[in-house]
């Protein structure tokens, strides 16, 4: 049988430069490279990169394929915008890891197995990419999954404590389940974990949250229209619920 590794690299924040290009162009002469994205497939030979250098530097999401077995997957977010001690809960073995990178974290999802028939990697990380935002607006069930399988690998303590349960881990939706095949999980475990997962999860409270920004200084207001207007940033809604969300419920 041949070789085949699928790499797919996707910057969804900030759209690559044509100096980013070029200097991803230096390392394949072969690859898809666009503004948002790398893909290569190798039958031979091997990306000349490292990957979580490459996520660090340029992308949010990372995804690879081998025919060997090899699953792996990365998602980069912001640090200020996810409860940083809750997440380093979810990932606590060698199946899933939290690399500290700065202002950001890049969370590390690894899936090995020996039974194994040939699968394409294409439309894998289509499949995933929302859960990147789904951390990013406090939904921690991706992070949960992670950690389920850190224990199906056996790479979780006895006697550790269980992380939270997040809210509704009996209603998967599409890219969950993805992530659920991705790197294959038991459904065992899923459904014997889901019967402690409440069936909402906590919202923001409208009224006090339009008071919570009604009483911010007029100096943080006027940086925060600026950043609406003249610097767009993709996540400000997400910053300023996480803002709000820790005054409301401090850790």
């Amino acid at each position: 049988m041949s070789e085949y590794q699928y790499y797919e690299f996707k910057a969804v924040d900030k759209p690559l430069t044509e100096k980013d290009m070029q200097a991803l162009r230096d390392l394949s002469t072969r690859a898809r490279i666009t503004p948002t994205s790398f893909v290569n497939e190798y039958n031979w030979g091997d990306l000349k990169g490292d990957p979580l250098k490459l996520v660090e530097r340029y992308f949010d999401a990372f995804l690879y394929v081998a025919n060997w077995g090899t699953h792996r997957f990365m998602l980069k977010v912001p640090r200020h915008l996810v409860d940083v001690d809750l997440v380093k809960k979810y990932c606590p073995g060698e199946s899933a890891v939290i690399h500290e990178k700065g202002e950001d974290l890049i969370f590390e999802f690894t899936s090995e197995t020996d039974d194994y028939e040939w699968e394409e990697g294409e439309g894998w990380l289509s499949s995933l990419i929302s859960l990147r935002a789904d951390i990013i607006h406090s939904d921690y069930r991706s992070l949960y999954l992670a950690w389920l399988f850190c224990v199906q690998m056996q790479e979780v303590e006895d006697d550790e404590l269980e992380p939270p349960v997040p809210p509704k881990l009996a209603d998967l939706n599409a890219p969950l389940k993805s992530l659920v095949d991705f790197m294959r999980i038991d459904s065992d475990l899923i459904a014997v974990a889901a019967e402690n997962s409440i069936t909402e999860g906590r919202q923001a409270d409208p009224e006090a949250l339009k008071t919570y920004i009604h009483n911010l200084p007029a100096a943080e207001k006027d940086d925060i229209l600026f950043r609406l207007v003249e610097a767009p940033s993709p996540h400000l809604g997400a910053e300023l619920i996480h803002r709000f969300q820790q005054i409301v419920s401090p850790t």
